[in-house]
């Protein structure tokens, strides 16, 4: 037996030819702060040194650190803080926080080598970006990175440390943030998943005993469904626990299992066609829920579900306008196919699940959006106690809509507990991330939209077809009821069923893909009839809120230097574009905050979780005014469902339900505090000296309602939407629990680009992002998140393509090497600006962010794109290979 040195500690290492030193790390010694994401060297999140320099421990036998030395995030800074852990503190170079070890890890060797050759001298943008192009941040906080690294460098941050404007950032910069795939008990178990290697079958015979016969083995139960289809690559059969991965995969591979192959019907063009394999017959079908809100009866052909229509508004005539413009030719009638690709989440933390039982009692540690929600279906689903059933989602590593529900993982986790009487760990590998988890589906929109001589918007129509795999739900067209009132609009949506893995709600579901082909379908309008662009969404979207916006788009001096489209020549091509978008202000109403003080200390608590969102520093810094204290003295305790319920992380509604809530609890603990003081205490009491001077007193608050105090010209886009409006809004309530507040959030989007012409490649070079959101509680943190949104937007525009292979169903991106997300280097720089004007009637005046800012980005690039090349892009991502067909087209007379 050999030995290594870790972080200045001598450790052994055992004879296996086969373990890799991030296990080594991760589970022989518990340094858990390197991450494990990719296991292939394309991320960088599991970056230490060895002997000195930065190498992928994913990739490193663990013998080949032999006689070496080690150093970890852990070691980074171990006495005090590294300079460049300081500077991600203070810039926010972080937002989930799971790829950030490395990044310090990478960022530490840079700056020290830096420093030692050019002092205090700031690196260039450009140099910093090379030293960490090895690195990817799913959350898209580059341009915090960039910030510290360049701080660091400068010397600006050797001193004392600032406080945190991320609550959280100390423990995530030093790698003591525990998220669900580090947790370990005694004697816990591995577990691992059998999947379907067929698109479409009938599982005749499941036989386990020889797994359950293998030494090590504890437990293996089936995850078939009623009916003992499978439908799609992929799809769960069985679950296994072991005393280790290795031995759990033999037991995997020990399972028997007698198939009947069923004719599969494998995307959307396959599932179309007249003679496809049917993916659900009969009456009650089955298929997964792929939206957050409920799912509603529909209709049925075949593979076809809809048409689900019930937001158009006048759809007759406006089939009638739009015939009758294309019989006259009609130069003012837009219409084309535009189609995307699907996008996939691949939130670098995976979908993980830690069960624990004691007794009838479960302790359950996840990667989950949702704790409280996902204690309750847990419960439900396996008739256990609701008290009984604890979640806790200390920190999770991203989600961004594919980790809301009550998914496999976990159930597998809690299967495997309850049989194996032992804890059990189910961690999905990068690949079934890639491939099982959901995604944005892919979508083909026709769209049909008449201009009137006098300018006026006439009439909109909009079907989309949305490849939704195993799954149903979608919603794309609809939305466009919510913005740019025409006189009639038939809006029609239809899920596509296949045999490929459910999709799932991914950050604004179905918003970007409408901005994507409306967007494109406005500018074209306004190039026909002479007008800006922004001067006629001025004119067509009456919305108080993105007027504002409109004004500052037009302002900027990145747009009044537009060219005209298609003037640019040369190989580098230089364009502008915008995009305006619109989504719908939602809290979750049953939610509380706790305020208590306890022993002098004042906590604030809520079973919300942070996502990477930084609702933590949010709540502490909504209670800290309250007091007239600092952030850092209020304690924030979130992630755990025996807390007060919180609502999910998602949909853009953590901030407005949270801020609201914590301000009313903030009254009435002050209240309460009042009435047990002994004198009066004044109008502006010392609240630290009341706080550790009172007795232990708690007060709980629920979320309000708004204010019926409406700023003029506030509305409610489902108020505008008539009748249906109002049913989708009880609808959203009721089954849902969510409500849909007044007010609109907006975005309007200027995105310049350079396209080489030659190549065919497309780089964003500047994003200018106005956001309709109300007051902001955290501003460096907000930005973040915009920022981030941003990135990912980008990554939809140029990259982001999940494809399949055709005859067998399997992901063929299943790896960070082959699906490509935005890096460091292609972020551009980026101008936030926040309009914080028109939610005075939302207590704390602000709404959530994280969706509206995504949702315009690709589509002003499609239109930046055709600004300087004179070419339309009609497929997302606008690949090279597209974008070069594109121009060829756009060339021939």
């Amino acid at each position: 037996m050999s030995s290594v040195t870790i972080n200045g500690e001598a450790h052994a290492l055992a004879d296996d030819a086969d373990a890799l030193l991030v296990d080594v790390l991760r589970d022989g010694i518990g340094l858990t702060g390197t991450k494990l994401v990719c296991g292939a060297g394309v991320c960088g999140a599991c970056t230490v040194l060895l002997d000195g320099k930065p190498v992928a421990s994913c990739l490193l036998p663990a013998r080949a650190a032999r006689g070496k030395s080690v150093v970890t995030v852990e070691g980074i800074g171990a006495g005090s803080l590294h300079p460049v852990q300081k500077a991600f503190i203070a810039c926010d170079g972080l937002q989930c926080g799971f790829c950030t070890p490395g990044f310090i890890v990478e960022a530490a060797h840079f700056h020290d080598a830096w420093r030692r050759a050019r002092g205090t001298e700031a690196p260039s943008r450009d140099v910093i970006v090379a030293a960490l192009a090895g690195h990817l941040c799913r959350c898209g906080a580059y341009a915090g990175i960039i910030r510290a690294v360049g701080e660091a460098c400068a010397g600006r941050c050797d001193g004392a440390v600032a406080p945190a404007p991320r609550r959280e950032a100390g423990e995530k910069v030093t790698g003591r943030a525990k998220y669900a795939v580090d947790i370990k008990h005694p004697g816990q178990l591995e577990g691992a998943i059998l999947r379907s290697p067929h698109a479409h079958a009938r599982v005749l015979e499941l036989e386990l005993g020889a797994a359950r016969a293998l030494p090590g083995v504890a437990a293996c139960v089936s995850l078939l469904g009623p009916d003992k289809t499978l439908r799609y690559a992929g799809q769960e059969i069985a679950a296994v626990a072991a005393s280790d991965g290795k031995t759990a995969r033999a037991a995997l591979a020990a399972i028997e299992v007698r198939y009947e192959p069923l004719p599969a019907a494998i995307g959307m063009s396959a599932a179309r066609l007249a003679d496809a394999p049917v993916v659900f017959s009969g009456l009650r079908k089955n298929p997964a829920n792929i939206a957050e809100g409920p799912l509603l009866p529909s209709f049925w052909k075949r593979n076809l579900r809809g048409p689900s229509a019930a937001l158009s508004d006048k759809p007759r005539k406006a089939r009638r306008m739009l015939e009758a413009a294309r019989t006259a030719s009609d130069p003012l009638l837009v219409q084309a196919t535009w189609r995307t690709d699907a996008q996939s989440h691949t939130a670098f933390e995976p979908h993980a699940a830690v069960a624990r039982f004691d007794g009838q009692k479960l302790t359950l540690h996840a990667s989950t959006q949702a704790a409280a929600q996902l204690a309750k279906s847990i419960a439900q689903r396996f008739a256990l106690a609701p008290e009984g059933v604890r979640v806790i989602a200390d920190h999770v590593g991203g989600g961004f809509g594919a980790k809301v529900g009550l998914r496999p993982e976990t159930i597998a986790a809690v299967e495997l507990a309850r049989v194996a009487k032992a804890p059990v760990r189910v961690v999905l590998d990068r690949a079934e991330e890639l491939s099982v988890t959901g995604y944005r589906p892919g979508c083909e929109l026709a769209l049909g939209l008449l201009a009137g001589g006098d300018g006026a918007l006439k009439a909109l129509s909009i079907t989309a077809l949305a490849d939704t795999g195993a799954g149903v739900n979608s919603t794309v067209a609809a939305l466009a009821r919510l913005i740019y009132p025409a006189e009639a609009k038939e809006l029609v949506d239809y899920d596509v069923v296949s045999n490929l893995p459910p999709g799932a709600p991914f950050r604004g579901p179905g918003g970007p893909v409408l901005c994507f082909a409306l967007e494109q379908a406005v500018d074209e309008a306004a190039a026909r009839l002479g007008i800006d662009p922004v001067a006629l969404r001025r004119r067509w979207d009456p919305d108080v809120h993105r007027q504002r916006l409109y004004a500052w788009a037009a302002d900027l001096d990145t747009w009044r230097r537009r060219p005209a489209s298609g003037s640019e020549r040369g190989r580098f091509r230089r364009g502008i574009g915008v995009a305006a978008a619109h989504w719908l202000y939602f809290w979750q109403p049953g939610c509380a905050v706790e305020l208590s003080v306890k022993d002098g200390r004042l906590i604030a608590s809520t079973a919300v979780q942070d996502i990477g969102q930084g609702i933590r520093s949010v709540l502490a810094e909504t209670v800290a005014r309250a007091f007239r204290l600092a952030p850092q003295d209020v304690a924030v305790l979130i992630g755990d469902s025996s807390l007060p319920e919180g609502p999910l992380s998602g949909g853009s509604r953590t901030t407005a339900t949270v801020v609201p809530a914590a301000m009313v609890a903030a009254d009435r603990l002050q209240a309460e505090l009042q009435r047990q003081s002994n004198q009066p205490l004044g109008d502006r009491p010392d609240w630290r000296a009341v706080i550790a001077a009172a007795p232990d007193t708690t007060v709980r608050a629920l979320r309000p309602a708004d204010s019926d105090k409406v700023a003029a010209g506030v509305l409610s886009p489902l108020q505008q939407a008539g009748m249906m409006g109002a049913v989708f809004k009880w609808i959203l309530r009721r089954f849902a629990h969510v409500e849909t507040g007044l007010g609109a959030p907006g975005a309007v989007h200027v995105a310049e680009v350079e396209v080489d012409t030659l190549l065919g490649r497309t780089r964003v070079l500047r994003g200018h992002s106005g956001l309709a959101v109300g007051r902001i509680a955290a501003p460096l943190l907000a930005r973040s998140q915009a920022e981030g949104s941003i990135i990912q937007g980008v990554g939809y525009a140029l990259y982001e393509h999940r494809q399949v292979d055709p005859a067998s169903g399997q992901v063929l991106t299943a790896g960070l090497e082959d699906y490509r997300i935005p890096g460091i280097a292609d972020t551009p720089e980026i101008d936030i600006h926040f309009d914080e004007a028109g939610f005075e009637h939302v207590l704390g005046g602000g709404v959530g962010l994280g969706e509206i800012a995504t949702l315009p980005v690709a589509a002003a690039i499609a239109n930046a794109v055709h600004n300087a090349t004179g070419a339309r892009p009609y497929e997302l991502p606008i690949r090279p290979d597209r974008l070069l067909a594109s121009l060829s087209a756009a060339r021939r007379p």
